[in-house]
């Protein structure tokens, strides 16, 4: 676990511990110590800290591409996207919605033109660029091998409001779209993978996918931390476990220490 403490990783280490693992909650400074170069490692926590202990650890970091949303067909997003950097997003004279794809550089939100775009941040840093959509209800979605696992609700009309999955009115609906778009086009996302799909307010209403997201770096909402613990020691688990359909969601520099592990004869 990365030092910083979450409700997430509370639920997620209860539920190792109950299946008896070992549950580590590094520190801060000083890396991963005791830990390194123990086989069988796995992590939740964020991105930045991961960049730190990742190499140590030797556990693969599972996260969506890009470009994977802006691949999907209108059926499925039910609004425009597209995939640019920051510099071309500050030219934006419109309103639009502005989020880095799976980082969480900046925050995710509505702006009325490039101009309010924050500063200080690399000028080729991707963002997705999308109209303004209204969303009724999101969920989060746990999934392991193209299945949901488990899942929440986690916002009404961008309010948070977490609830289960398992007891929403919607579930049935949501499951149906989610095993639709994961047969058809699940292809694109690593083995485990978080995604969340919502309800568009309009003319008629829509379920479309709001984004996909790293399982070792997402809240769990009501989700039950049980199954969604299944899909996290996927996101985030030994290198050398890696199945070769995941080995291009890897982060580049973790990609090529795959590749090596490979070279050199390992499973």
């Amino acid at each position: 676990m990365a030092p910083q403490y979450t409700t997430t990783g509370e639920l997620l280490a209860a539920s190792a511990h109950r299946r008896g693992l070992d549950v580590h909650v590094l520190p801060t400074r000083g890396g991963t110590g005791a830990l390194r170069g123990r086989r069988g490692a796995h992590y939740h926590g964020g991105p930045a800290f991961a960049a730190r202990v990742a190499d140590d650890l030797d556990v693969a970091l599972l996260e969506p591409a890009d470009d994977w949303l802006t691949t999907l067909p209108h059926q499925y997003t039910g609004r425009r996207i597209s995939l640019t950097t920051l510099a071309e997003a500050r030219a934006l004279s419109h309103p639009a919605f502005v989020k880095p794809p799976t980082d969480k550089s900046f925050p995710a939100a509505v702006h009325t033109d490039g101009t309010s775009l924050p500063t200080g941040l690399p000028p080729e840093l991707p963002v997705q660029v999308s109209e303004v959509v209204t969303w009724a209800a999101e969920f989060r979605l746990y999934v392991l091998d193209g299945e949901v696992r488990t899942g929440s609700q986690y916002a009404t009309y961008g309010s948070l409001d977490a609830r289960p999955l398992e007891h929403h009115l919607h579930r049935e609906a949501v499951r149906e779209f989610a095993h639709d778009l994961l047969t058809n086009r699940g292809d694109g996302l690593p083995s485990a993978v978080v995604l969340d799909v919502g309800l568009l307010t309009g003319t008629r209403d829509t379920w479309a996918v709001v984004e996909a997201n790293m399982a070792w770096f997402s809240n769990c909402y009501a989700a039950d931390p049980d199954r969604a613990l299944d899909v996290v020691l996927r996101s985030a688990g030994p290198r050398e476990q890696l199945a070769e359909r995941d080995r291009r969601f890897c982060r580049d520099g973790q990609q090529r220490a795959v590749a090596d592990r490979q070279g050199a004869g390992s499973p």
